[in-house]
């Protein structure tokens, strides 16, 4: 059915007089999007855990939903996606297109690109020259071997099946070596810089396809000035808009600085205006107006107030909603039933395996003219083979322009979907750099108390999520800072989540490229974020050498880049920050960052190189000022004492307090009332299937515990002796532990309660083992002083020592009188805890 689009109403008068909104434009707008976001979402979803790029979904969603799937029913693809329809959603779409363009040249900074040198120079010259070349040959194949493919003029068609072949996506690669963690290493930077080379090669070789293009009538009927004449208005408005609006802008991005208190409104929308207009100006020109958005968007200063809050405005709406409309249309467009027969499939396979072998071979042999090794510089060939955006921006243009038809058109998309599939399983494949998590060094406070040189510096690493964070750690650190034995070095290390969204990238790029992950340098002039800043405040005091650095990763591998500072570092200490935060009195206010966090302490706590301590902070050092050595606040610490390993370590940082001259350090320890000594508490594993977030986990190692006894007796016996004048001690015989313990975190008294985990229990903390958990990590005695219903008011800090053979941990349930008692009678007659074989349960 023809239908005239004249005709076509944008608003229903609705169901009940008689109106179906899918006969109208924008009711079937709101539909058609919401379906394409809906299906690309949940294909986002299946496709995680295999690192795709979100991209690859939202087009495999728009084949899904066009007629090589869904659209065989003509009924639904006349119903949902009428031809009528498509140039509405089109526009629609081009509009979140012309903004992401310009976000993409606000990433694409042409300073560094300069900087960059002859490697990444050489080896974008050859990943763009060598696939240009093997284009030619591609083209001449399809021209001859395709029906009408030869109605397109030779050199229009040649120029878009180079830049096809040629192209490397400079934001799905950003993507991907993040998500790697290849960003800031030596091979992701001169992957970066390679690729923004390439990036502006190809916009220019797309400006000139374009140009050639014309109206798509295979240029027979146009006069050769006329490409000429368009190639010189382009180089015309890119050299105005470098010269004359880049000086305006940075004018603008001057008057939002810092220093000003807001961001006019005016700026941004005179900004956003720019955009729409230098896309108009380019159309106008004969050039696609996606051009003349990127071109703007190279105008603006980089990493300024300005660009981070345009980024902020527009990026989350033109990403999320907008973009995913493009792709899908692209997909919408793509008819894989065209692609039918031996010979099509073969051109197929034939157009892969040009532009990966043109590609990886290119790039491969420049970078071993630099010196790279074999497996980098192989790599680095893989990684620049990656397509996705651009790719499909060049195929829909050339679509548009008719220079491409359907068959080509299907050929080259299902070509950009492959290459960009097999790129991050190729790479995990053949270069995997070390993480730092294979081997485990051994460091915990007690190394440094026994150690014979007394001047050993106690390095921290303090993780935050955010400036929340800052004052309890900085009060924190200042409590355990040694004022006359040891000197104290923090790292610390701002955790920020890697996401879908370009600003995480920009802030990658933004930060020093000096390792995994990276160290901030705060240069003069610059701005840096207030976590660093508050950090670099207080190590200007004279207090304490402070180095900040940044993570940035997703969740599921932040704790490889904790793990690894950690290690590389020579870390005696892991301070991170628990996921909940309370603020107020009666806990009333509470800020949860996420479960997610939750799991990145878990793993943390599994895999840490040394001890690891977590604070749960319920307003430490929100209600004083920071501790000094002048000052007259003191903060009063209460560590308990149950005994094992843990606690011996929470014991040994109370030491550590007890020296500072205004911490105040008081020692509880809960001892068995007597004739209770000889009752057993028998610990077994929990049932298979059943939750380990619901049951402590206690160390599987078998212990000596007549030996462990000797240890705390003499840890305590140690600390009495030091700090006999500075640190209260007394014991507390408790028939209800329970309660004991919630009586001090009620009483209002301490400021910080510091406990250890108990992985390898004693009796009395064994006897809570089946208890429900809230919050299993931080083991029974912690989870009881965290847990928001209890009433407690102090911080609390949970202390994990490293111990190489305390590593393996099982979730655990209490069994008291059980046939398992005959067991317990084989073990050491000196345990009164004692844990059932692991094959027997």
């Amino acid at each position: 059915m023809t239908v005239n689009i004249t005709s076509i109403k944008t608003s229903s008068n609705g169901a009940w007089q008689g109106d179906n909104p899918l006969d109208y434009a924008f009711p079937l707008l709101i539909v058609q999007a919401t379906l394409i976001i809906a299906v690309s979402r949940f294909l986002a979803f299946l496709l995680k855990p295999l690192r795709q790029p979100k991209v690859i979904a939202e087009i495999v969603g728009g084949i899904l939903l066009g007629p090589s799937t869904l659209g065989r029913n003509k009924h639904y693809l006349n119903r949902i996606f009428p031809s009528w329809s498509t140039p509405i959603l089109e526009s629609v779409a081009s509009i979140g297109l012309l903004f992401f363009l310009f976000l993409v040249g606000l990433e694409l900074d042409l300073s560094s690109v300069r900087r960059s040198g002859k490697r990444a120079f050489g080896i974008a010259a050859a990943g763009i020259s060598l696939p240009f070349i093997c284009g030619i040959g591609v083209a001449y194949v399809l021209r001859k071997s395709i029906d009408g493919a030869d109605k397109v003029g030779y050199g229009q068609f040649l120029v878009f099946m180079g830049v096809a072949l040629s192209i490397t996506a400079f934001p799905v690669l950003a993507r991907i070596l993040a998500e790697l963690k290849l960003l800031t290493t030596q091979l992701g930077e001169t992957a970066m810089a390679a690729a923004a080379f390439n990036d502006v090669a190809a916009w220019i070789l797309l400006a000139l396809a374009v140009a050639l293009a014309g109206d798509g009538d295979g240029g027979g009927h146009k006069s050769p000035l006329i490409s000429i004449w368009v190639l010189l208005s382009g180089a015309a408005f890119v050299a105005f808009m470098l010269l004359v609006i880049a000086p305006a802008m940075k004018w603008v991005a001057r008057r939002c600085s810092p220093q000003h208190d807001v961001v006019d409104e005016a700026y941004i929308c005179l900004t956003l205006t720019g955009v729409l207009v230098s896309g108009f100006m380019t159309d106008l020109i004969g050039i696609h107006s996606i051009f003349g958005a990127f071109v703007f968007g190279l105008t603006i200063p980089k990493g300024g107030e300005f660009a981070d809050r345009l980024i902020e405005r527009i990026e989350d709406f033109v990403t999320s909603l907008l973009l995913p409309l493009y792709f899908a249309s692209s997909g919408l467009k793509t008819d894989v039933a065209q692609i039918r027969g031996a010979k099509s499939w073969g051109l197929l396979a034939l157009v892969i395996s040009t532009a990966c072998a043109g590609k990886i071979l290119g790039t491969f042999a420049v970078a071993l003219m630099f010196m790279m090794p074999v497996r980098e510089s192989l790599t680095l060939g893989v990684l620049m083979n990656t397509k996705g955006l651009v790719e499909l921006i060049v195929l829909n243009i050339g679509k548009e322009k008719k220079v491409l038809n359907d068959e080509m058109f299907a050929i080259l998309v299902l070509m950009a979907l492959f290459t960009t599939f097999i790129t991050t399983p190729t790479v995990m494949a053949i270069y995997k750099p070390a993480r730092g998590m294979s081997t485990r060094t051994h460091r915990k406070l007690r190394d440094l108390a026994t150690s014979p040189e007394s001047k050993d510096e106690l390095r921290i690493l303090a993780c935050v999520h955010g400036p929340g964070n800052v004052p309890s750690l900085i009060t924190l650190v200042e409590s355990i800072r040694s004022t006359k034995s040891s000197l104290l070095k923090l790292f610390v290390m701002h955790l920020v989540e890697l996401t879908e969204r370009s600003s995480s990238i920009l802030m990658v790029q933004r930060a020093r490229r000096n390792g995994f992950p990276f160290f901030n340098r705060v240069r003069r002039g610059e701005s840096h974020d207030r976590v660093a800043g508050a950090f670099q405040a207080y190590s200007q005091l004279g207090r304490v050498r402070v180095r900040p650095t940044t993570a940035i990763s997703a969740l599921s591998t932040m704790h490889e880049d904790i793990c690894h500072v950690a290690k590389d570092k020579g870390v005696t200490m892991i301070i991170l920050p628990f996921h909940k935060q309370w603020r107020g009195e009666s806990n009333e206010i509470e800020e949860n960052v996420g479960h997610g966090w939750r799991g990145v302490t878990q793993r943390v706590l599994k895999n840490a190189p040394c001890s690891v301590a977590v604070l749960v902070d319920r307003g430490f050092g929100n209600g004083a000022q920071t501790p000094g050595p002048t000052g007259t606040v003191a903060q009063r610490v209460c560590v308990i004492f149950f005994g094992g390993p843990d606690d011996r370590e929470a014991l040994e940082l109370g030491g550590r307090m007890a020296e500072h001259p205004v911490v105040k350090v008081t020692v509880i320890r809960f001892v068995e009332k007597e004739g209770k000594e000889s009752d057993g508490v028998t610990l077994r594993l929990s049932l298979p299937g059943s939750c380990s977030e619901e049951n402590y986990s206690f160390s599987t190692a078998k212990m000596n515990r007549e030996k462990e006894k000797e240890l705390d007796e003499t840890a305590v016996a140690e600390f009495r002796s030091k700090w006999e004048e500075r640190a209260d001690y007394s014991e507390k015989a408790a028939s209800n532990i329970v309660e004991g313990v919630l009586t001090i975190g009620r009483s209002g008294i301490y400021d910080l309660i510091v406990v250890g985990k108990g992985r390898f229990p004693s009796t009395m903390v064994a006897s809570l083992a089946e208890r429900p958990a809230e919050h299993a990590e931080l083991g029974p005695i912690g989870d009881m002083l965290t847990s928001a219903g209890n009433g407690i008011v102090s911080s609390v800090l949970v202390i994990q020592q490293h111990d190489v053979a305390h590593a393996e941990e099982a979730p655990v349930s209490k069994v008291v009188n059980t046939e398992y008692e005959k067991y317990a009678a084989d073990a050491s007659t000196s345990s009164t805890v004692r844990e059932v074989p692991r094959d027997f349960v």
